[in-house]
């Protein structure tokens, strides 16, 4: 049920989004077909993973419980294939928000005492907040509302390398990480190194 190709993509998809309308799915994935995505949907839906709300003006997929529990699945591969990050061509497709998933588990809160705070990687376009404070770390979709102390971007090897802690952030800025806003609000969420 899940070995088919794209089926795992539309998974981690919808685990970051929490939902996600079509054409949600067809901008967080580049080069699935708009027919086999919807042949991929039918099926996710038809196997219990993913249900579709039509309840409201907009149609979305939400994943089912059963749907969930793929997390730690698409977990355990993220954590598989990041090695091979720093291999990818120059010009391999990247998209910032899908680093949340493994900045949920990878990022700390260092310096509880500090107060609550917020470091944005990407834009509210493509990416993610992480909130931090009284230890804990949150991640989730980016707040318009919400100014954050930090806001990072740069190419998905070196920004994958910084969430890991494999990569040093005066490093990480040589290979082309920018951080806007204050820079210790940064570091205090990343992995000690």
């Amino acid at each position: 049920m899940v070995g088919d190709r794209w089926t795992l993509l539309i998974v981690r998809e919808l685990l970051i989004l929490g939902r996600a309308r079509f054409r949600d799915l067809q901008a967080g994935l580049p080069g699935l077909a708009p027919n086999l995505l919807t042949q991929r949907l039918r099926d996710l839906e038809g196997e219990g993973v993913l249900r579709r709300e039509r309840d409201t003006p907009r149609s979305d997929y939400i994943l089912t419980e059963r749907g969930r529990a793929l997390e730690g699945v698409v977990r355990e591969l993220l954590k598989w294939g990041a090695p091979t990050v720093r291999d990818a061509p120059a010009d391999a497709i990247f998209q910032m928000h899908w680093l949340s998933m493994p900045a949920a588990h990878l990022l700390r809160d260092s310096q509880p005492e500090r107060g609550v705070g917020c470091v944005r990687f990407g834009d509210p376009a493509d990416g993610f907040d992480v909130l931090v404070g009284d230890g804990v770390v949150r991640v989730g979709p980016c707040d318009g509302g919400r100014t954050p102390d930090a806001v990072v971007k740069g190419p998905g090897a070196a920004l994958v390398g910084l969430i890991q802690g494999a990569l040093p952030l005066e490093r990480a800025a040589a290979a082309g990480v920018a951080i806007e806003g204050d820079v210790e609000a940064l570091r205090r969420i990343l992995p000690a190194g």
